[in-house]
């Protein structure tokens, strides 16, 4: 099955830090001023942030379990299609999103993890989004991994942006980041969090990135999830 690598990446052998990744990917969107205004048009980020992640992220860890042609996730692609047709939110838009679901965890696991994903993972992880935005009639952005990703960076310089509501997204989640992280630092949650941001995210945020040891403490600390 296509993806099998990527499946076996995130679900078996480095789940934290994919966990980790797709929370990481999920803040993502935020920086995009038009993604940042429908998630926080809905509410339910502000008002049940924990509750709202833990559903996308079951969604996206059933559908890289299961497949995009399974049963399960022909049923949950169905859903999401349904979900997701809001006014504004047009294939480009979605497309980013599904990047950020998939090439963000693995760009964290090579960036954090106890070892970097390999070539036939990232392969996999290219073939998962492949078949997912074609169930989701969404435009076809690279060929493979690397174009993806090099997609998704251009895609940042020209769409981040600093909004209201992505800073309000950002105030009432950033929490979930943190407690995706080892004990030891959790109790520096906001710092720890802010830690992850790379300067276009925080920018986009309107964040204050931490002094350079919270930054080296925080990367020290993820060497601990696998």
């Amino acid at each position: 099955m296509p993806g099998d690598a990527f499946a076996r990446l995130v679900l078996e052998d480095l789940p934290q830090s994919a966990r980790v990744g797709l929370t990481l990917g999920f803040v993502r969107t935020y920086g995009v001023p038009e993604i940042a205004r429908v998630l926080h048009g809905s509410g339910e980020l502000l008002t049940a942030p924990k509750a709202r992640a833990k559903a996308t992220g079951a969604t996206m860890f059933a559908l890289i379990r299961h497949g995009v042609e399974s049963a399960e996730g022909r049923a949950l692609v169905a859903r999401l299609r349904e979900v997701h047709r809001r006014p504004g939110v047009d294939g480009e838009l979605m497309a980013y999103v599904l990047g950020c679901f998939t090439v963000c965890p693995v760009a964290f696991v090579d960036a954090y993890g106890r070892r970097r994903a390999t070539p036939a993972e990232r392969d996999g992880a290219f073939a998962f989004l492949d078949a997912l935005g074609a169930a989701l009639e969404l435009p076809s952005v690279g060929r493979d991994f690397a174009e993806v990703a090099g997609w998704m960076a251009e895609f940042e310089r020209s769409r981040f942006g600093r909004s209201e509501a992505g800073q309000a997204l950002w105030a009432a989640t950033n929490g979930l980041l943190a407690s995706r992280l080892p004990r030891p630092v959790r109790r520096l949650a906001p710092f720890v969090a802010a830690a992850l941001l790379d300067p276009g995210l925080a920018d986009a945020l309107g964040v204050r990135r931490p002094p350079r040891p919270v930054r080296w403490l925080t990367g020290r600390a993820l060497g601990l999830l696998r």
